[in-house]
């Protein structure tokens, strides 16, 4: 196995764990705890399922940390096609996103107190609580939409990255740069006409999928040294 080849498989196991730990509270909890626009079950749920609520809360801070060393891998793996560019990709994709992992691990820490009714919470009525938990939840979505913006704009230098770098397909460098657009349009979206939003998040998915198609090469394939790429 050649060093490129190396780099590009610990970067591909990387996304890959990140977004396993990651999908615990995007899509699994949401869809278990969750009752679109009914508070009090919301909360009830949240109570009666505190562990669970709080294993999302531990694997989305988790994927966040785990996240921060995959934009690192693959700056070791395309640093040698554009020093610069592949600085501003670490810079989008793994410290601006860092932070909002975390910030956003409150606004749940914040959903579960008032959805137990802590005790110094005790002024506030059963459905006043029942509220701002699922105020706080709606924060966590919206955060999610503004996290859309860097999910977007990390892909731009990556697909320039690797649509540059010779020993990775060009057409997966220009399906990055495409998904770059999806994220941003969901983003958009999700601020300007957020009723909008799902149906462009599924238009959009076609674009973002250039991301898995990219990882599965990564993990599978590999990268080929220029010359192998040329006679291939």
């Amino acid at each position: 196995m050649t060093a490129l080849s190396k780099h590009a498989r610990i970067a591909g196991f990387l996304y890959i764990l990140a977004s396993a730990i990651g999908i615990v509270r995007l899509l699994y909890v949401p869809r278990v705890l969750f009752v679109h626009g009914d508070a009090a079950a919301t909360a009830g749920n949240i109570a009666a399922h505190e562990g669970l609520f709080r294993l999302g809360m531990l694997c989305y801070l988790v994927g966040g940390v785990v996240w921060l060393f995959v934009p690192l891998a693959l700056y070791r793996l395309l640093d040698r096609v554009d020093h610069d560019l592949a600085a501003v990709m670490v810079i989008l994709g793994s410290l601006m996103q860092a932070v909002l992992y975390a910030i956003n691990t409150v606004t749940d820490a914040a959903a579960l107190a008032l959805a137990r009714g802590t005790p110094f919470l005790a002024s506030f009525s059963e459905a006043q609580r029942d509220g701002l938990a699922l105020l706080c939840l709606n924060l966590h979505h919206h955060l999610d939409v503004a996290f859309a913006i860097y999910a977007g704009l990390w892909l731009l230098p990556l697909g320039l990255l690797v649509y540059r770098s010779r020993f990775l397909p060009r057409f997966l460098g220009v399906w990055l740069v495409a998904g770059c657009l999806g994220w941003l349009a969901f983003c958009v979206t999700g601020i300007m006409w957020p009723e909008s939003a799902d149906h462009v998040f599924n238009y959009a998915q076609v674009l973002t999928l250039g991301e898995i198609a990219t990882v599965l090469w990564l993990l599978i394939v590999g990268a080929r040294p220029p010359r192998m790429a040329a006679a291939a």
